[in-house]
């Protein structure tokens, strides 16, 4: 009959009579007729599907609202994996054709009940033969004790779910067995309902309540839309079980136990179940996962992650950053010649979506004191300084107001991998993500129970698409034990929600871990997995916790909104944390504590109200080209007896200093560019509070406790690893090859009774001095660096410090080039073309000055006032264009001795314009090309000390660091 012959709709109208048999026969008439059959699935396929009571809603339990993308698929999916349990390739062992003339017999159904021919179970067990079906008649089936199955049969109950129960304890000893539609409940004798240790067994849509299933390699189970109310499933030493779409609800232990390594010894039902597992790959069918949980934050309309929070971009040279969010600088005044009224660089959060940029109030042309309002007939003044070897570091600080070019491309470079990339380019965990071993479980809901998944003593698990809610924890992998954890949520556990440890390893990848108690992840005692392109947030504690040895490597996560630190490493902790976004903390980024290491790269760490990294009590991380921007507090804390190599970051935009460093810390801080921070670039404190000041709340105060085990982390430490073998150690601190940049108050403050060394450094149009040292009881060395165009003096060192200035070119500083109260040696500077002195030496200031090369164009290049002593000798001093002397010297001080300078005056116009050469113009760093470090650093501290606090003197908001005040 022709398909056009009838309205489509009457079609369907007769074709909604058709029996599931008579369906398919249609479908193989033709395309026309085929296409047909296929326009029922929202009426008569739902309907057949619906009306099953071998299976319930597709997408039950998890989001049983949710229509499937075909019913016809979903139901022909059911009708092909409930015959899997009949597939015993035993029956076709015979030859290629002498099976077809093997004659089967036909399945019987035997009826169980009242008034049917079997009274109960047990007779009607002894009496079937293989493969047939057992009929249940609604009502309580008690056996008094253990039934054994023998032969392969099929147990299904009558009506709905519910009408048929079962005490009973089953022992399957035959290859294969289906119960459907029944609740088991545990007989008087024993907690287990079903075991089975040889061969297949297939649960669908039963519920179990307060019993066990245990099932023994090599026996195999597959379990469809099954409820599991206090009960649970233990698996030893299985090669491959499929749990798909049930619900596991008030366990009192774990929900699921995976226990020892999957057997070699496979049973025939293996090859079946991993084909099954293999055609449903979550990889392979996104499409298959629901879109979000309920009770996640996207389900409540509050968008995705990076769009429910009031953010503004940056805006760089009429690009918008499309990864950055930060606030603007906004200076209060413009009296650079009163340092009570210095600008302190205040920020302010701008309203959603608008655009911003961050800008001095003056121009880094402006600050060239020689160049402002100049005719050509005080052009022979200048004195050319742009060729020094640092000049390249400079000219990209004139040229990015607020960044260059280059911040787009790094947001470029750090943006988040998605899952595939990630698998494309490591073939370790592309290997794991393929992986199909030990118990697959699918589409589960787990909640309002102690655990969900428990794997141990090198068990295997697979997760997929599942979800853990309101457990005291969602999964322990322990033991040299395996997981594979694939787009599942886990949310409101009541400890952390994924937990791993005794060198457990696997791939945690794609998944929502939200609102736990504790941490989000917690890795320790030698676990190594895969962290890859998950969100974890809005945790009451920590994102991701890696202690006691723990390793793991931890890539293109998005980690934000949690408590306390986004990743908190500690009691060594080694991970690999790279390319993730860290951000909207409500505490540190990263911190690293305790003796804990790693290896942090590339990573955007933005927008948290503590430090972006903190590093303190022994943490050693090496931190490289990391972007830390747009912080609350500091862009990195480095606190007591804090260590480490941060080298190549972008430190940009934080409210708080961008590096803050505390007592008895010894940082290698190499090649960052640390610009446009609302106080100091780089501010060295040393001084120790009462340890009594210590917040509860803070990092060195957290219980890791692991269900009340003792954490007594000390005695579990291992050998250091070898990532330190090429860092040479250091004595001390070192700050070297940075460019420090347009920040709100000094580019380097230094408050210290420590050495310090400052080597190589391009220090540029700060709103404060260009370094001040406040206080230095130890030396500190400032060599080779390029300090031009901040709006006070270049170098200001106070009363009582000594510094060791050596090599350094201090050029176009709205005050003095260096203005000192303090002791030490000046030698072979070049400080030209500074709008106050040269060198001002005042009070009772100690200085060795030689072989320098000064000029100040305003003012005098020498000043000697008060009582200054010292010795000034054998420096080239120019004349500026005011006309005032080239030395000042009212110091009455009989040791202050002035000798064998020389002083160079402009007499007339034809005279040749003076040059810095011989050498050239300062810093002079031989074989220096890019600024990077050749230094390398190693660090080994294992003392726990007590909290640094630290005070800033004068304009630093609120008296201190932002990061101290908060604790």
């Amino acid at each position: 009959m022709e398909i056009g012959s009838l309205p489509l709709e009457l079609w369907r109208i007769i074709l909604a009579y058709l029996p599931l048999r008579e369906l398919g026969r249609c479908g193989l008439v033709c395309r026309s007729w085929y296409d047909l059959i296929l326009s029922l699935d929202n009426t008569r396929w739902r309907q057949l599907c619906l009306g099953c009571i071998e299976c319930r809603h597709p997408n039950w339990p998890i989001h049983p609202e949710v229509e499937p993308i075909s019913w016809r698929e979903a139901f022909k999916q059911h009708y092909v994996a409930s015959k899997t349990w009949t597939k015993n390739a035993q029956d076709l062992e015979s030859s290629n054709c002498l099976y077809l003339f093997k004659r089967k017999k036909d399945r019987r159904v035997l009826y169980v009940g009242y008034g049917c021919e079997y009274e109960n179970l047990r007779t009607a067990l002894a009496s079937a033969n293989v493969y047939d079906r057992i009929m249940l008649q609604p009502g309580v089936y008690e056996e008094q004790n253990e039934i054994i199955l023998k032969v392969p049969v099929e147990i299904m109950g009558q009506g709905k779910l519910g009408d048929v129960a079962l005490l009973v304890c089953i022992d399957q000893q035959c290859p294969t067995s289906r119960l459907c539609n029944l609740v088991f409940m545990p007989a008087w004798f024993t907690p287990v309902v079903f075991k089975t240790s040889i061969g297949h067994v297939q649960f669908d849509n039963c519920n179990f309540e307060n019993g066990q299933l245990q099932i023994h390699a090599p026996g195999t189970c597959q379990i469809k839309f099954c409820t599991f109310n206090q009960s649970s499933i233990h698996f030893h030493n299985v090669a491959l079980s499929v749990l798909e779409n049930c619900e596991f609800v008030n366990s009192e232990n774990s929900s699921v136990t995976v226990e020892g390594s999957p057997t070699s010894d496979k049973n025939w039902a293996c090859k079946h179940l991993s084909a099954f597992a293999k055609s449903r790959n979550i990889l392979s069918n996104p499409s298959d996962v629901s879109q979000c949980a309920p009770g996640s934050t996207d389900c409540l309309n509050n968008g995705s992650p990076g769009t429910n929070v009031k953010t503004c971009e940056v805006v760089v040279n009429g690009d918008h950053g499309h990864v950055l969010s930060h606030s603007k600088s906004q200076l209060l005044d413009d009296k650079a010649s009163d340092k009570e009224s210095e600008v302190n660089g205040n920020f302010y959060t701008c309203i959603e979506g608008e655009a911003m940029t961050m800008d001095t109030d003056y121009s880094d042309s402006e600050l060239s004191t020689v160049s402002e309002n100049e005719d050509d007939d005080h052009s022979v003044y200048k004195l050319s300084y742009h060729s020094h070897s640092l000049s390249h570091m400079v000219a990209k600080s004139i040229q990015c107001r607020p960044l260059t070019n280059g911040l787009i491309t790094l947001q470029s470079d750090l943006a988040l991998k998605t899952f595939q990339q990630e698998l494309q380019r490591d073939k370790e965990a592309q290997t794991l993500a393929s992986t199909i071993q030990g118990c697959l479980i699918r589409k589960c809901l787990f909640r309002d129970g102690k655990g969900g998944v428990f794997i141990c003593s090198q068990g295997q698990a697979r997760l997929e698409g599942s979800i853990f809610r309101d457990l005291t924890y969602a999964v322990r992998c322990i033991q040299n034990s395996k997981v594979i954890m694939l787009k599942n949520d886990i949310y409101h556990c009541k400890a952390s929600g994924v937990f791993l440890r005794l060198a457990a390893e696997g791939l945690i990848a794609d998944n929502n871990i939200y609102s736990n108690t504790e941490a989000g992840v917690d890795i320790r005692k030698g676990a190594n997995p895969f962290i890859l392109c998950n969100r974890i947030h809005s945790g009451l504690r920590s994102g991701i916790v890696v202690l006691g040895n723990g390793k793991g490597n931890i890539r293109s996560n998005q980690i934000y909104g949690n408590k306390e630190a986004g990743i908190y490493i500690l009691y060594n902790g080694n991970p690999v944390v790279s390319g993730n976004h860290i951000y909207q903390g409500l505490a540190a980024g990263i911190a690293v504590n305790e003796n804990g290491r790693g290896q942090i790269a590339e990573n955007v760490i933005r927008e948290n109200q503590w430090g972006g990294v903190d590093i303190r009590r022994g943490g050693d991380p090496f931190l490289r080209s990391n972007l830390i921007c747009c912080g609350y507090s500091d862009g990195v804390v480095v606190g007591e007896r804090g260590k480490g190599l941060i080298e190549g970051n972008t430190i940009y935009g934080n409210k708080g200093c961008g590096i803050w460093i505390m007592s008895s810390s010894l940082p290698h801080i190499t090649s960052n560019h640390i610009g446009h921070n609302s106080i100091y670039g780089v501010a060295v404190f040393c001084r120790k509070d009462d340890a009594s000041d210590y917040l509860a709340n803070q990092a060195g105060n957290e219980n890791f406790n692991d269900e009340g085990e003792a954490a007594n982390w000390e005695n579990d430490l291992d050998s250091e690893d070898d990532r330190f073998s090429s860092r040479r150690p250091i004595n001390v601190a070192l700050i070297e090859s940075n460019s420090i940049n347009h920040n709100g108050a000094a580019g380097l403050y230094i408050k210290s009774s420590e050495a310090l060394n400052i080597i190589a450094n391009a220090i540029h149009a700060n709103q404060d001095s260009g370094l001040t040292v406040f206080q230095s009881t130890q030396l500190t060395r400032i060599g080779n660096n390029s300090i031009s165009c901040n709006r006070l003096s270049g170098v200001h060192v106070e009363a009582g410090c000594r510094v060791e200035l050596r090599g350094n070119g201090i050029y176009d500083n709205r005050s003095h080039g260096i203005a000192s109260k303090g002791d030490g040696i000046i030698i072979e500077n070049d400080i030209i073309g500074n709008r106050g002195c040269g060198l001002q030496l005042t009070q009772a200031a100690d200085m060795k000055v030689t072989r320098n090369r000064i000029q100040s164009v305003h003012n005098y290049g020498i000043a000697l006032l008060e009582q200054s002593k010292g010795l000034v000798q054998e420096n080239t001093v120019y004349q500026g264009k005011s006309g005032k002397n080239i030395l000042q010297r009212l110091s009455n001080n009989e040791d202050c001795i002035v000798q064998n300078n020389k002083l160079l005056t402009f007499k007339k116009k034809s005279d040749v314009a003076w040059k810095l050469e011989n050498p050239p113009a300062r810093p002079y760093i031989e074989g220096c090309t890019r600024g990077v470090s050749s230094t390398q650093s190693s660090q080994r501290v294992a003392t726990v000390t007590t909290r640094i606090a630290a005070r800033v003197e004068g304009r630093c908001h609120n008296n201190g660091s932002i990061f101290c005040t908060i604790l």
